[in-house]
């Protein structure tokens, strides 16, 4: 019987060198357990300072977090209607090379950076505030959903585009009724994500002075108000979790084609919709 896990030699010195290399650099980059031992202690002193929250200062929690989600929902907005064009351009089953080749450069140099360090640069471009945060995302935004919508339209059916074709149609019509139809599910799916991904994004940017409730956060660690810190953590982890369901929501709207009375009434059993597949949320 053969073994399920049997390794070829050459796996086994791979596997090895592998560890090797982990040991060498633990060795190289000063850990211990004394270290870690006193972190655990410092940690718990952090948090113990972390409680009650503080509910002193709402206004300008409220205030920060106003911005964050207006940042998230402009650099959203943005980076789909800049994505979708470039999309179209990349997909080398639709364009020729000199099309997609420079729409491609376009998308990898936007994923290129995280969006902390877009948004540094463009603090020094723009200044401080929220603009340089929804350049930022925005870049980002492109970044991810660009690439993500050129995979899409490239797994299409051809035969549609092609019987949409033979009808004498425009390109513009090609596009509207025989691409996007097969590819529309997937754009919500990822447009759904990005946005969700933007929110999270949104209260780190601030850090570096791009707006958003970031730029509380950070302004609360220096003063060592760790108790206004545990407020605005909690106050984004709540943001987070309402924009997933949001999302859900969204997508059960668009997709599944369910109501609103019908997403939040009792369904009768046996009769809900069959589970999404876990792509549509990648």
């Amino acid at each position: 019987m053969a073994k399920p896990f049997a390794l070829s030699p050459k796996v086994k010195w791979g596997v090895l060198l592998l560890v090797l290399y982990t040991i060498f650099a633990a060795t190289q980059l000063g850990f211990s357990w004394d270290r870690f031992e006193a972190g655990l202690g410092h940690g718990a002193k952090f948090l113990a300072r972390m409680f009650p929250p503080s509910v002193e200062r709402l206004d300008v929690l409220w205030k920060g977090i106003a911005e964050s989600l207006e940042i998230a929902v402009l650099a959203t907005t943005l980076g789909i209607f800049l994505a979708l064009p470039l999309s179209l351009l990349g997909a080398r089953n639709l364009m020729p090379v000199w099309a997609t080749w420079p729409a491609r450069t376009v998308v990898s140099l936007c994923r290129a950076l995280h969006p902390v360090i877009v948004a540094i640069i463009f603090v020094k471009a723009v200044g401080f505030g929220a603009l340089a945060g929804v350049l930022a995302l925005t870049v980002a935004s492109i970044g991810f959903i660009g690439k993500l919508f050129t995979e899409s339209i490239e797994e299409i059916s051809l035969k549609q585009v092609e019987a949409v074709r033979a009808t004498g149609a425009s390109f513009a019509n090609v596009i509207i009724f025989a691409v996007l139809p097969q590819v529309f599910a997937r754009f919500v799916g990822f447009s759904t994500y990005q946005m969700d991904s933007n929110l999270r994004n949104s209260t780190m940017v601030g850090i570096v002075g791009a707006g958003g409730i970031g730029g509380t956060l950070f302004s609360a660690f220096q003063r060592f108000d760790y108790d206004f810190v545990c407020t605005i953590l909690a106050t984004i982890i709540a943001i987070i979790m309402v924009g997933e369901l949001l999302a859900g929501v969204v997508r059960a709207i668009l997709l599944d084609n369910v109501s609103l009375a019908s997403l939040f009434g009792k369904k009768p059993h046996g009769s809900g919709s069959a589970p999404r597949p876990l792509e549509d949320d990648a």
